[in-house]
């Protein structure tokens, strides 16, 4: 992974320009998102400058929250976008509730149907049968034996 896409570099440079700034200094940024990595982010970042007295203007979207205005404008922005994200959320919670009324199975599918389990505790029987041998014939892991076969697991 180089080091633009881990993103991790640049944080470190981020870090090092945010404590080298002064009150009165200004951030500027050709913009929000080469600043931050997502919303919360951005307005976290904003705050603490404006909190140290720092400016802050993004040059593509013409704010400068420097001057009354440009602070206006920043948080009408950032008040917008959390009520869009807290509709989706909402959105989802609902989809979710639907979805368990019509008595949908959510979530991941069980790595084991009860066929299998069945064979895995007939197979145990035979002296000749590893956990291994079984999880391996089954497609399934040891871990995963020992989850749906509570019985493997010895008892301390």
């Amino acid at each position: 992974m180089s080091e633009e896409q881990s993103g991790e570099p640049a944080r470190e440079e981020l870090a090092k320009c945010l404590g080298y700034m002064r009150a009165g200094d200004t951030l500027v940024v050709a913009s929000l998102d080469r600043l931050g990595r997502s919303l919360q982010d951005l307005i976290s970042i904003v705050a603490d400058l404006r909190r140290r007295g720092i400016g802050f203007r993004s040059l593509h979207e013409a704010l400068d929250t420097t001057t009354p205005g440009g602070r206006l404008v920043f948080h009408v922005f950032a008040a917008l976008a959390e009520f869009i994200r807290e509709l989706i959320v909402d959105g989802t919670h609902e989809g979710l509730a639907a979805a368990r009324a019509r008595g949908q199975r959510l979530g991941r599918p069980p790595a084991m149907s009860e066929e299998q389990v069945r064979q895995a505790r007939a197979l145990l029987t035979r002296p000749d049968e590893s956990v291994s041998s079984i999880a391996r014939l089954l497609g399934v892991s040891r871990t995963t034996l020992h989850k749906y076969l509570p019985e493997l697991t010895p008892k301390t």
